[in-house]
């Protein structure tokens, strides 16, 4: 005798076939999969759909529910994050040591809108990235003394390495005064990072550092709780 043990479920089709050895044999079948859990308890002569936490324990890799489903991908996504954030760590650090790479905050609107206040600029030295007119350079702004003021990063508009560069902030009226050369620029911008440079001040870290804790602790109970 062929039964359909889940009539009510469209697309879960499930048939048994054949009565039990003796009228007071039970069958318990439980299915589980991503759209949840279905429990059936089929006797000799009724098949009565229940949940299998009435009758076993099950354990808890064989039993994925609603709630498991997004609590693993919220867990899976965070720890490829995690690994992600390290791997450019790992690669940022190694470059900025070696001398290849560094990377500046922006303090000024300057070069708004194409650079803006809390950007991070990532520059590559000049040995291996030559200055041309169009990129923007950051270079050592001196006094006409020769002491340093401080580190500009503007867009050089005309010049040359002999003479020295034309640089200018894309929001200044006009170009600055020094013209720096080759030893002045210790860096030509290859990429900027928007906003990120504002959540390393001080008084955002003092938000931030809380709140990632708290995120951390939560992730925590759910892994705990899993």
């Amino acid at each position: 005798m062929k039964r359909e043990v889940f009539p009510d479920h469209p697309g879960q089709e499930v048939w048994i076939d054949g009565v039990p050895a003796t009228a007071d044999a039970n069958i318990l079948l439980t299915i589980s999969n991503s759209s949840g859990e279905r429990t059936a308890l089929i006797t000799a002569h009724s098949i009565i759909e229940s949940k299998a936490k009435l009758f076993v324990v099950a354990p808890v890799e064989r039993v994925i529910t609603g709630k498991e489903i997004w609590k693993r991908k919220l867990l899976k996504g965070l720890r490829w994050a995690g690994y992600v954030l390290a791997a450019v760590m790992v690669t940022f650090s190694s470059l900025s040591f070696s001398g290849m790479m560094k990377a500046r905050i922006v303090l000024t609107a300057s070069m708004s809108p194409a650079i803006n206040p809390g950007d991070i600029i990532l520059t590559a030295p000049p040995q291996r990235l030559v200055p041309k007119v169009g990129d923007v350079v950051a270079y050592t702004a001196k006094r006409f003394n020769g002491d340093p003021v401080g580190v500009f990063s503007h867009r050089i508009t005309g010049g040359d390495a002999a003479t020295g560069f034309i640089v200018k902030g894309d929001a200044n009226p006009s170009p600055d005064v020094q013209r720096p050369k080759i030893p002045d620029i210790s860096g030509v911008v290859f990429f900027v990072i928007p906003f990120i440079g504002k959540l390393l001040t001080p008084k955002a870290l003092i938000i931030l550092v809380p709140c990632i804790f708290g995120f951390w602790l939560v992730i925590d109970a759910l892994r705990n709780e899993k």
